[in-house]
């Protein structure tokens, strides 16, 4: 994930007793001067901080009682909760309680907390405590420095995926666990350290401001703690979870056709998109189609010609937004040139915006094996899923950079070699080629790369999304050349050949029955099919065609292939 956002608390994190440390506020200058949006997360009242920080024109915005009040540096200012009810603050004076009251937070020391809890339950009132070292605050239950920075970065149209929060106390943990990457300091809470991905260790707050310059001269956010963002794909057989930590990794989904590919790589999109990281999928196929019913995705082609590169920028560039690129109806030719200009662009969108988070290449092997590969992908911020039946037709390049494999059934043994290269793990190559030749439609096997130990094998979870197999896939889609099927006549070439099946069923119809005898006999149509395009289910099924022509229990197969064809395809 590029790093684009920086939701700094402010008490004991920046600031000492109150005073914004001088070093800090040059290093946030630094981030902001780099694009980075800095805001600052403070359970202080927005008045309150403005008298001790001298001003905030110096950050991007504040969310200020805790979650409760945005403010912006054009002096606008939005209530996220809702202010403390008459009754409420009444019936605390009443009991003798000393506090302060913002426009929605009510806050006291913490050794009132029992007089507090006990006006919130007899007036019944939906009413939280939090506490921050010897003080607490009262507020809405729905509100919490989590959701007001959500808030805020909702306005900024940016994602807290693309965001560090660094805090020091009991009300930072929502403020942390909202953010890609949690940043503790040393000197804080035990248990806050404890959640944080990292840890700032040093000598007070200019070791803050020392992490800051670190993280701007990154161009990506480090990882996180693994587990923290889990995408839960399926279950091994003894029912533990498997949730692939994919955060910011290569991934590449291989498998034979028919095997579940596009299955798997919907599913790792659903859970994506879902936990609100915003996805690009290139669809060749029309597979992706259905991912549309989800919130905030958005399908464009599907049409003879592919959307245009500014429709697409455009559409990327929302964080709360998953794109579509359907290229189901586009020729092939069309599809790789089309790819040569689609490719390097959202490479540089995502550089500059830090979106799409996590870009998916289907039929990769058609795109990924140019020798200009760096111009095509961005291999710095990576974050690509890879999706084929032929892995060893990818550039090495490619291939070299992959981290996280997920494997459906693949029986060739190229394909096996080249799978277990990708992983640097050869010791697998038994248990490879006797897991992935007969892997089930709904099984898959993950391996991380350079990790020794045994390929986990584990059953698909359901799909939220319908799977959409476009009906025209490969019915109008041209092969390469020297891959056709060429028509003889008594063993020479009779001038028809087929580059796609659309032309193959036409021409089985145009040809007449005693002309396709010697294909028949000797099943060159269920051959080329499988070889060809790789549907081993329609080739078993013309397969059966042609046997039951060789027993003589069928006179013509030119309607009975065509048909199942069009059935499938068509």
């Amino acid at each position: 994930m590029k790093f684009c956002v920086l939701a700094l608390d402010y008490d004991g994190t920046i600031a000492r007793d109150g005073v914004l440390s001088p070093d800090v506020k040059r290093a946030i200058a630094e981030a902001r001067a780099h694009g980075i949006v800095v805001l600052i997360v403070t359970g202080r009242v927005l008045s309150d901080l403005r008298r001790v920080a001298g001003g905030l024109d110096f950050v991007d915005g504040v969310v200020a009682e805790n979650g409760a009040i945005v403010a912006f540096p054009n002096g606008q200012t939005r209530v996220v909760g809702q202010p403390p009810p008459q009754l409420f603050l009444d019936e605390l004076r009443r009991r003798g309680v000393v506090f302060t009251s913002g426009q929605c937070v009510v806050e006291a020391d913490a050794a009132a907390a029992p007089a507090i809890l006990a006006t919130i339950r007899d007036l019944q009132l939906p009413l939280a405590i939090l506490f921050n070292r010897g003080r607490l605050m009262v507020l809405p239950q729905s509100i919490s420095k989590g959701t007001g920075l959500r808030s805020a970065l909702h306005t900024l149209r940016l994602s807290r995926h693309n965001a560090i929060a660094i805090g020091d106390a009991e009300n930072d943990h929502d403020l942390l666990a909202q953010c890609e990457l949690a940043v503790a300091v040393g000197w804080g809470s035990t248990m806050l350290q404890a959640e944080a991905d990292e840890v700032v260790n040093g000598d007070g707050l200019s070791a803050v401001a020392a992490y800051i310059r670190r993280a701007i001269a990154r161009t990506r956010l480090p990882v996180g703690r693994v587990g923290r963002h889990p995408l839960a794909v399926g279950t091994e057989h003894d029912g533990r979870p498997v949730t692939p930590d994919v955060t910011g990794a290569n991934v590449l989904i291989v498998g034979e056709s028919q095997s579940g590919k596009s299955w798997i790589t919907g599913l790792l999109c659903e859970q994506m998109i879902l936990q609100d990281y915003s996805v690009c999928v290139i669809d060749p196929e029309g597979d992706y189609g259905g991912l549309e019913s989800l919130p905030g995705v958005v399908v464009l082609g599907a049409a003879e010609q592919p959307p245009e590169l500014a429709d697409v920028a455009r559409a990327i560039r929302h964080f709360d937004q998953s794109v579509v690129v359907d290229l189901s109806r586009v020729h092939l030719h069309e599809k790789i040139e089309y790819l040569k200009a689609l490719l390097p662009m959202l490479a540089s969108v995502r550089r500059t915006t830090g979106l799409p988070h996590r870009i998916v290449v289907d039929e990769a092997h058609y795109f990924l094996q140019e020798p200009y590969i760096e111009q095509l992908l961005d291999f710095e911020l990576g974050a690509y899923t890879i999706v084929t039946y032929r892995p060893s037709d990818l550039h090495p390049d490619v291939r070299d950079a992959i981290d996280v494999v997920v494997a459906k059934r693949l029986s060739g043994s190229h394909e096996v070699e080249t799978l277990l290269h990708v992983v640097k793990n050869v010791k697998l190559e038994a248990e490879g080629r006797s897991i992935l030749d007969r892997l089930p439609v709904d099984e898959a096997v993950v391996a991380t790369k350079w990790v020794e130990g045994r390929l986990r094998r584990f059953r698909l979870l359901p799909r939220l999304t319908p799977h959409v197999r476009h009906r025209e896939k490969y019915f109008d889609f041209h092969v390469v050349g020297g891959q056709e099927f060429v028509f003889t006549e008594n063993g020479r070439a009779s001038g028809f050949h087929a580059a796609s099946l659309g032309q193959f069923a036409a021409l089985l119809e145009d040809h007449s029955a005693e002309s396709l005898s010697e294909h028949a006999r000797r099943a060159d149509f269920s051959r080329w099919i499988a070889n060809v395009f790789h549907d081993h289910r329609l080739a078993s099924d013309v397969r059966k065609v042609e046997q039951q022509y060789r027993l003589s229990h069928l006179g013509d197969v030119r309607q009975a292939i065509a048909a199942l064809i069009r059935e499938q395809y068509g």
